[in-house]
């Protein structure tokens, strides 16, 4: 299986940097309590300073979002969102672990992280421009179809695992308790994405193998080296 990003995506985006890790022996059964904790004080931190949407990493976003035709206040990159209902709740909803570790660094780092579960995914993850035949499943069960030229998250079947690029996942693969391999996808494109990407990758590396006990596979992607292979 592969992940990687269109031709069209990386001329239109040339800041952009991904970063990915792959990781099996996924369970439900481990406490990722104390490591979220630390990432949200940070987050916490950050935002003492001022609100989520005076982080530059959250400005690249918008501004991506509206070369993309997409109203900034209106659809809103996944950190951003979570940064806005963490300052106004003061917390967040435990959903899996491995989600709540990925919530948390996407809180830290202002940078979006998507978690996907592998087995959901039908021969890889290219982000690209829909052509408006994709069919996406939303966390309330309703078929909906990206529209022709939005950034979707596709796979070989045609299914598309997220809409408006990092705005909303599907809930066709979002980790649940049987989860056993999952794909996290961080993405940015702030001045300092590609030191932030580095560090955020090795951190949420390392979390999985000192909570899971596995050793899970990562790259930072290029332009000129655009594709992470692995097999579940």
């Amino acid at each position: 299986m592969r992940f990687q990003h269109s031709a069209d995506i990386w001329r239109d985006f040339p800041a952009l940097v991904p970063g990915v890790i792959y990781a099996e022996g996924i369970t439900s059964h481990v406490s990722t309590e104390a490591a979220a904790g630390r990432y949200s004080t940070l987050a916490r931190s950050r935002l003492a300073v001022g609100p989520e949407s005076e982080l530059p990493e959250i400005q690249a976003w918008r501004r991506a979002f509206a070369k993309l035709g997409l109203k900034p206040t209106q659809y809103r990159c996944a950190a951003e969102s979570l940064l806005r209902r963490f300052r106004k709740e003061g917390s967040l909803p435990p959903l899996h672990p491995l989600v709540d570790l990925c919530n948390a660094v996407s809180l830290a780092f202002a940078i979006p992280v998507a978690v996907l579960d592998v087995s959901m995914i039908a021969g890889g993850i290219e982000v690209r421009y829909a052509t408006g035949a994709e069919e996406y499943l939303t966390f309330a069960g309703e078929l909906e179809h990206p529209a022709p030229g939005e950034v979707i998250f596709a796979d070989e079947a045609g299914r598309a695992h997220a809409r408006r690029w990092t705005n909303r996942q599907s809930g066709l693969s979002a980790v649940k308790d049987s989860t056993a391999a999952a794909l996290i996808v961080a993405e940015a494109m702030h001045d300092e994405a590609a030191l932030d990407i580095t560090r955020l990758t090795a951190a949420v590396a390392a979390d999985i193998e000192a909570l899971w006990s596995v050793t899970p596979s990562a790259a930072i992607l290029t332009a000129s080296s655009p594709r992470f292979t692995f097999a579940p």
